[in-house]
């Protein structure tokens, strides 16, 4: 069949410039920004979490010039799956693509089960009803198991209504939480406990200054994982691709400040940091001894619209991901189907639904096993997006020696960022079973592609390039005399 003859589903362009960032700040920050600052004091120190947090977001920021470059030439949905196609052809397309599915549908499910762990610490009666059974030292209750797949639930619908709801709360919240991040920082200083002298250790004092840092730089793909949410919605900019990069700045930007803010925030108004690691939720904490209930209830609603921005971005991204595989027939062409009215990638929303429905009823000791690795797909992701930039600008026709260079520097990072996780003897190496779960979701996709192997080998460059790149039949031939 040639591109001429083929029909290629596609998405409306509704998305604004606002919806846009907010996709980029909501999925960076989260609720991580809330819920783990008294992790990072416990393994880093103050100075050594802040360093390592703007460290990574810095880092990001390199890599993040290869993601703008390439969405201006390639603006169709898919992101790194177009990107690595266009780069190094329908296999590698693949493999990068499966690695990212891997890291967005474990966000999707994290996030839902710290909506859980905020209801364990602020009515802790509630959800302990109905206990099922105990995995890794974690209990699980029915109660907790019905919240998060609620949530999700809740959110999979509003993923399927269109970016008109979703883009609309998705700003009012990223709004909502950046006030309120400026305002329990400002606060800090005229409340509880406030001093300087909270701060130290400045540094893991077991660990050393190095180690204190690596430690958090290494999660930096799962961290600031959330710019790349908007390449995937390209297709559906009601802008011009070219303001994708800045879009992306302003993101990362404002998740380092946001992050560092919070992390000082649980810091210097904390008398006794030695006291942190029997609390449950330090921040939690912090806040409502020192703010008291206005406080502890203001910071509850950011850490359920940062749960709620991270679904909605990641519902977005991972669906309109799966879409564009589903539309070149990389996985079963169902996925390409939009709504007839909402005109969304509806049953690829219900995939990822389907999928992260299993992750709650797993303990959340065990679900960190399996997100663990997200930051290894996503590092995957990052490699190949940022070897696509270095050979696609390297070609004479597209030539731009600052984009190959940053994406020289993204392709050492990512790769620093790999060995940081996968090496054994790396401070930031995954847990064993995280190294069990990544090999079986490697097995995984060896499995998926031998059953696909014979389509992908059949399918012509003409055809993938028009339902991946949305190249014409010119275009494509064009394009291949030059490779030529």
């Amino acid at each position: 069949m040639s591109a001429k003859n083929q029909t290629r589903t596609e998405l409306d362009n509704t998305m604004s410039k606002r919806f846009i960032w907010a996709i980029a700040y909501g999925s960076s920050i989260g609720w991580g920004a809330f819920i783990l600052p008294g992790d990072w004091l416990i393994s880093s120190g103050t100075l050594g979490a802040t360093l390592g947090i703007t460290i990574g977001g810095l880092l990001m920021l390199i890599i993040a010039v290869g993601y703008g470059a390439l969405t201006a030439k390639f603006p169709v949905s898919g992101g790194e799956f177009a990107f690595t196609y266009a780069g190094f052809g329908k296999f590698s397309a693949f493999i990068a693509s499966w690695f990212l599915v891997l890291g967005y549908i474990c966000v999707v499910a994290l996030n839902a089960s710290a909506f859980s762990l905020l209801f364990k610490f602020v009515l802790p009666d509630f959800l302990e009803v109905g206990y099922l059974y105990t995995i890794a030292g974690w209990d699980v209750y029915i109660m907790e198991v019905i919240l998060s797949s609620l949530i999700l639930i809740i959110f999979a619908w509003i993923s399927m209504k269109g970016s008109g709801l979703s883009g609309n709360l998705q700003f009012i919240f990223c709004l909502f939480m950046a006030l309120v991040v400026a305002g329990l920082f400002l606060t800090s200083f005229f409340t509880g406990e406030f001093s300087l002298q909270n701060a130290a250790p400045l540094f893991n004092e077991e660990s050393g200054v190095w180690t204190s840092i690596i430690l958090i730089v290494a999660i930096a793909p799962w961290m600031y994982v959330g710019f790349d949410n908007i390449p995937q919605a390209a297709e559906e900019f009601k802008f011009s691709p070219d303001k994708t990069f800045k879009l992306i700045v302003f993101g990362i930007i404002a998740s380092i400040l946001t992050y560092v803010a919070m992390i000082l925030v649980t810091s210097w108004i904390y008398p006794d940091q030695n006291a942190m690691g029997g609390a449950v939720w330090v921040t939690g904490s912090v806040v409502q001894s020192s703010m008291g209930t206005i406080g502890m209830v203001v910071l509850a609603f950011s850490i359920s619209f940062g749960v709620f921005t991270g679904l909605n971005g990641f519902y977005m991204s991972s669906s309109r991901l799966i879409f564009a595989m589903g539309r070149a027939n990389f996985v079963p062409a169902i996925f390409a189907k939009v709504h007839k009215k909402n005109k969304t990638p509806h049953y690829a929303v219900l995939f990822v639904l389907i999928v992260c429905l299993i992750a709650p009823w797993l303990g959340r000791t065990a679900l960190n096993w399996i997100v663990d690795m997200s930051s290894v797909g996503v590092s995957v992701a990052f490699l190949a997006t940022s070897a696509v930039t270095v050979k696609f600008f390297s070609r004479r026709e597209h030539k731009n020696t600052t984009y190959v260079i940053f994406g020289a520097m993204g392709i050492i990072i990512s790769l620093v960022f790999l060995v940081l996780l996968l090496f054994p003897g790396s401070p930031a190496a995954l847990s064993l079973p995280s190294y069990y779960a990544l090999l079986a979701w490697i097995i995984i996709g060896a499995i998926f592609l031998m059953t696909k192997y014979k389509t992908l080998k059949s399918m012509s460059k003409e055809e993938l390039d028009y339902m991946i790149l949305n190249k014409t039949r010119e275009e494509a031939m064009n394009e291949t005399r030059k490779d030529g």
